[in-house]
This record gives structure tokens, sequence and C-alpha cells, in this order.
């Protein structure tokens, strides 16, 4: 199936945000709270934050389409002089077609374009799910770090990275 990558735009921003409820819906639902998902979505995806994000030079957002369907997307900056995959998520009904790794393969072009020799992410340490499909993919635990985000809420994750 091919998969068509292409920058996120302002127009995009309201199906960005949907598909980023529905993907957290379903992934994150047994790990963190049902507060805890709707803080962090309101914090990430709130449409200024995403138009702010799309008019960032040190930022890069793309979505992937499969048959024309919008099947998920991809955020990636430079984070503490590394590049860094902020954002990936794919629908629920979208998933093991193709477009996580077309967006990883995507992220990692404009890693190396810019000279990095690799990139990292962050995942949460209870999302199994997640850490398989990065081992797959050439990621490695590096670090843990629990980090407050506020209102009484934290990330417990994993630092994975991926040398190219």
């Amino acid at each position: 199936m091919p998969i068509d990558i292409r920058p996120i735009a302002p127009a995009d921003i309201p199906a960005i945000a949907a598909l980023a409820r529905a993907t957290w819906l379903d992934a994150y639902a047994g790990i963190i709270s049902r507060a805890q998902i709707d803080y962090m979505l309101a914090q990430r995806y709130d449409p200024a934050q995403l138009k702010a994000d799309t008019e960032n030079p040190e930022k890069w957002l793309h979505q992937a389409f499969i048959d024309g369907i919008r099947a998920g997307f991809a955020a990636c900056e430079i984070c503490g002089g590394e590049f860094k995959l902020d954002k990936l998520y794919i629908h629920p009904d979208m998933q093991r077609k193709g477009a996580g790794a077309a967006l990883i393969a995507h992220v990692a072009a404009i890693a190396r374009d810019r000279g990095y020799p690799g990139m990292i992410l962050a995942v949460n340490k209870k999302n199994e799910q997640a850490l398989r499909a990065y081992a797959r993919y050439g990621f490695q635990v590096r670090d843990k770090t629990v980090t407050d985000i506020g209102n009484g809420f934290i990330m417990d994750d994993y630092i994975m990275e991926k040398h190219f």
C-alpha cells in the first residue's frame, strides 16, 4: 500500500487533534488516568499550540495517508542538541499497515539531512506495544526519566535512541 507523507498545515490541525485523542485513548487507557490523558492532550494538542508548532523552524510535523485516509502523524524537533522524535501516533484502525515505519524513516531522513548521527524519543515505561515497535525499528533504551508535568501528574518514561 503506498503511503503518502505530507507536512501538517494549519488546515489539518483539527484532524490531527482528533487523531491524537483517538490514539491516546486507545494506547494510554490502561497506563495513565483519563484525567492525565485529558490534561496532556489539552497541553499538546490545543489548536494554538499545534499552529505554533507548525510555524516553528526547528520543529517538523508530518502526516501519513494510506489510500487517502489520514493514518497518523509524527513531530520532531531539536531538543538539547539532539534530534528528537517527539510524537508518533498512528490511528488504532490504521496500525500495522506501514505508516509508523514510513514516518520513522521520514523523520530519520530529516535528522540525517541536518547532520545528526541519530535520534532520540521518550516513551512511557508501561507502553509495551510502543516499546516493542521502537525496538523493531532499531531504538534502544538509553536512560529513564520521571518528569513532573504539573497538576499532580508525571511522565515516567524511557529515553530511547537510534543511531544511523
